[in-house]
């Protein structure tokens, strides 16, 4: 809902939710299925993304995600 709340209240400003999946890290005691890079390839395309496309969306590695 933030998302959607951002997106409306910024126009010409893109707002994406990103979901990095099951990351390993600390705070699972590294028991995610992927590597910190990997949970960052969505993150980082989404900001190297600009202003193009939609906006208020959810996304994740795989790419969109319904609401």
């Amino acid at each position: 809902m933030l998302t959607v709340k951002l997106a409306a209240a910024l126009p010409g400003i893109r707002v994406t939710a990103v979901d990095p999946g099951f990351t390993k890290t600390d705070l699972n005691r590294h028991a995610g299925t992927q590597t910190l890079e990997e949970g960052a390839a969505a993150s980082v395309r989404e900001a190297l993304a600009g202003n193009e496309g939609e906006t208020g969306t959810f996304v994740s590695a795989a790419g969109p995600v319904p609401w």
